[in-house]
């Protein structure tokens, strides 16, 4: 019986999916963005999440954690100076996973794993999101105008002077 063992092996021997995790990990970091199998996705995340929240704390001996993992002198010097500050705030969920369909080969069902602060378009639409509020659309129709002409006076004044 195989209770409790909820490792996905990806068909793959223990030494050929830590170098396989690794160089993904070193590709993700490196890149910000990459395109995979949705299975080597989430085993990446559970690989590489640990990796940035270790980065969060610069010293000599979490450098030598993540690099014992890495193995790549660029990869955890990108980790540690850009990174790690970009998510120093934030208190886990680094990666956002988005699928993509399937792959013409194989069929097998693909995606993108990024880095959630580096994505500007996700970015930029969650703050639009958060600029709208509930109302009816009578109200929004006759609201819209008046905010047009505050911007065009607003706009004017600066050009007057």
């Amino acid at each position: 019986m195989r209770h409790n063992k909820k490792f996905n092996h990806l068909g793959r021997t223990a030494s050929h999916r830590n170098a396989m995790l690794s160089n993904m990990a070193c590709s993700l970091i490196k890149h910000k963005r990459i395109t995979t199998t949705v299975a080597k996705a989430k085993a990446l995340k559970k690989f590489v999440e640990p990796l940035i929240t270790k980065s969060k704390e610069d010293t000599t001996n979490s450098r030598r954690v993540v690099f014992s993992n890495l193995q790549d002198k660029f990869a955890v010097t990108e980790l540690f100076k850009e990174i790690s500050v970009k998510v120093a705030d934030r208190p886990g969920g680094y990666t956002r996973i988005i699928k993509t369909g399937n792959r013409l080969g194989d069929n097998a069902e693909m995606c993108f794993i990024e880095l959630v602060d580096y994505n500007e378009n996700m970015a930029k639409s969650a703050a639009k999101k958060t600029t709208r509020t509930r109302r009816s659309k009578k109200s929004a129709a006759t609201e819209a105008p008046a905010e047009t002409t505050t911007e065009a006076t607003t706009e004017e004044a600066p050009k007057a002077e």
